[in-house]
Parts: structure tokens; C-alpha cells; sequence
């Protein structure tokens, strides 16, 4: 399952398309510079701009935001990487990924897998496809932190430190607010907001001693978009994006682990079993991505030992500033957003939730049952 390559994605053609044509061209300051040199420096060009000053003012200004276009972005970048450089082996790293039997986090793992790296694998479902010796399957209850220590445990003594934690699994109920039982909720939280400080309070100690590492965490559009249905589910994401950004404060501030990356992943809505029925008619502006279009992103960042933020499709960057535009605009969104869920009947690992929470014990015995078998359901 080779990584896509090309200009069109899995998805086709969509604005995604226009707008990367479009920083690879007219804002592209590499391309723009040499059109005003030869403007300013060279006879014909004199001749023209004299001809054409409009065309040669847009030129210019062209040019100055493309120039600042870029040196904001690499600034940027430094920034998330605290100006310091690290390297990775990929043949001694230790990639982690929960909810990775099957799903987008599924697809990660066969990546990985292929590229030769080690993999270790959380998921309280079995694998849905065939794995070589190179990945390690382990069973873990992500909404135990008493579960998710024990297995850490067997994996440290049994495969090594993780160097890579890749945090993808997710529930979504697609229930209204007075409709959701508490152990919804309850549910949805423990595993998309919860379970990332899990994970990280079981792997990220050894990365700060080593000052060397990588949390991966997939949020969603979700987290910028809140729709009906989808409220408990928009705000355990929201959590999960808050957490991200904390731990990168303090991995810079409280432990001096500047080489510690963390990168956070805006995934659009994704065909998978989890949201089946969602539908929303945007197709051209965000169409509904490929699972396999998502793992590739995942998968590329990290493959570069930096920090960053992804957005695919990078169009529905536009949804982080839906919070800083006027009510008269963003009230309306949210409202309209209410038809993407009326045939949603995403699938339910575990359909009454209740009864697990009913059993006070059963944090105690998913830590006693600690790798026996090898996270809930991974995410979109």
C-alpha cells in the first residue's frame, strides 16, 4: 500500500488542488524574484514595466506577500521545533499507535510496517489484516490510565521504549445533548480527550530523559466546527487540541525537552465505519477523505522528525477563525451544519456504555487483563 503521489489526490479534483497550485506559483516567491529582477535590471524589462506600471505594481506586490508569506511560514516552523534540530533512525525508532487495528490508525501501521519500522500496536479489537513480526499487538482499555500503564509495562519490558506515540483512536456517538446517556459522554471523553494524557503520562518521560521523541495527536475539523449530534464529540476533540498544545508549552518550559515533537492532525470528515451517514455537500471545497489520505499525511510528517500541524484538506484551515468572525456568520454555520448528521448510523463498538461504567471494577480488571489479547474503535 504505497504512499499516493501526485498533484490530484484520492479524492480528485477540489480546491485543495487550486489553492496548493496556487502557493506553488503566484505565491511562490522563487518564481516571483527573478520576474522583478528582470524587471528592475534588465532593458526590456524597464521598457515593459514603463508600459505596463500597473501589471509591475502587482508584480511587486505579489512578491512582498508571497515574501512574507514564506518567511512567516518558516519562522513558524522553527518556532514549533524550538530552533533546535533532532534526528531519527527509523531502524532503531518505536512507533506506537493506538486504535490501530483497522481504520485510519490500521493504515498507519501497514505504512510503517512496510517502511520496516517497528510498530506497536493498542487496540481492544483483533487485528482486521494480516501483520509481520515487526508489529506487536497488544490489548488495552485506553479509558483505564491504571490499564494503560500496565500495558506500558509489558511493552517497555517486552519491545522497548516507544519513541513515537501516534494517538488515533475515537468514538463518536452522533447523539444530541438532552439525548446522550452520562456514560456517552462519559465514553466519548475517556477516549478522545482522556486517553492522549494517558498515553502520554506512560511514554513521554522516557522522551523528555532522552530529549528525543514524538506525540502525534488527530483531532478533527470538529474541534474548530461544532455541528448538532456531534457535540460531545466536537468538544472531547477541542479537549484533545488543547491538550497538544499544553504538553508542547510544557516540554519546552517545565521538562527541557526542546528536541520532544508534537504534532497535531485536522483530518476532515473520513469514509470509515465510524461516520457512516454523515454526509455534508461540500464535496469540492472539503470532499470526504479516503482513510488512506489521512494515514499518508500521518505518516509523512512524522517521517520528518518535526513538529507541525496538518490540515487535510488544507481548506478547512478557514474553520479555525469560525470562532473570530461575527455571530451574523458563524451562528448560522453551525446551524446549517445540522443536515451533515440526520442519516448518521456510524459504528457503535460497544452500543451500552452504561454497563461498563455501571461496574466500578472495571478499571481494576482491564489493568489485571493487561495484554492478553492485544483501544476502542479507532478513529473516522
Amino acid at each position: 500500500m504505497p504512499m499516493h503521489k501526485g498533484l490530484i489526490p484520492r479524492e480528485g479534483f477540489c480546491a485543495d488542488v487550486v489553492l496548493r497550485l496556487i502557493r506553488q506559483t503566484a505565491l511562490n516567491p522563487a518564481l516571483l524574484l527573478p520576474l522583478v529582477l528582470l524587471a528592475r535590471l534588465t532593458k526590456r524589462g524597464q521598457d515593459l514595466s514603463i508600459l505596463h506600471p500597473a501589471a509591475f505594481r502587482h508584480l511587486k506586490t505579489l512578491f512582498y506577500v508571497a515574501l512574507a508569506r514564506w518567511a512567516s511560514g518558516w519562522v513558524s516552523e522553527k518556532t514549533r521545533n524550538n530552533w533546535v534540530n533532532d534526528k531519527y533512525d527509523w531502524t532503531r525508532e518505536i512507533v506506537l499507535i493506538t486504535g490501530g487495528a483497522g481504520g485510519i490508525g490500521g493504515r498507519i501501521v501497514k505504512l510503517f510496517e512496510e517502511l520496516g519500522v517497528k510498530v506497536v500496536v493498542l487496540d481492544i479489537q483483533p487485528m482486521s489484516f494480516e501483520v509481520s513480526a515487526n508489529v506487536h499487538h497488544y490489548q488495552c482499555d485506553l479509558r483505564s490510565p491504571d490499564n494503560v500503564e500496565a500495558v506500558a509495562e509489558k511493552i517497555r519490558a517486552q519491545v522497548g521504549h516507544p519513541t513515537v506515540v501516534i494517538n488515533v483512536a475515537g468514538v463518536a456517538r452522533g447523539k444530541t445533548i438532552l439525548e446522550a446517556d452520562p456514560g456517552d459522554i462519559r465514553f466519548t471523553f475517556d477516549v478522545n480527550a482522556f486517553a492522549p494524557f494517558w498515553t502520554a503520562k506512560a511514554f513521554v518521560p522516557n522522551m523528555v530523559a532522552n530529549n528525543h521523541g514524538m506525540v502525534v495527536t488527530l483531532t478533527s475539523y470538529a474541534s474548530w466546527l461544532t455541528i448538532p449530534n456531534l457535540v460531545d464529540y466536537g468538544a472531547s476533540k477541542a479537549a484533545a487540541l488543547a491538550f497538544h498544545e499544553g504538553l508542547t508549552a510544557e516540554l519546552a518550559t517545565r521538562y527541557n525537552a526542546p528536541k520532544v515533537r508534537t504534532v497535531i492532525v485536522h483530518p476532515g470528515p473520513t469514509n470509515t465505519a465510524l461516520f457512516k451517514g454523515y454526509y455534508q455537500n461540500t464535496d469540492f471545497l472539503m470532499p470526504p477523505l479516503a482513510p488512506e489520505s489521512v494515514a499518508d499525511a500521518v505518516v509523512k510528517h512524522v517521517l520528518t522528525g518535526r513538529s507541525g500541524h496538518v490540515v487535510i484538506p488544507g481548506t478547512g484551515t478557514m474553520l479555525s477563525a469560525l470562532r473570530m468572525l461575527p455571530d451574523w456568520y458563524s451562528v448560522p454555520v453551525r446551524a446549517k451544519a445540522q443536515a451533515y448528521m440526520q442519516n448518521f448510523s456510524g459504528r457503535q463498538v460497544i452500543e451500552d456504555v452504561n454497563a461498563a461504567y455501571e461496574d466500578e471494577s472495571h478499571e481494576k480488571e482491564a489493568a489485571d487483563n493487561a495484554g492478553e489479547s492485544t483501544v476502542l474503535v479507532p478513529d473516522a
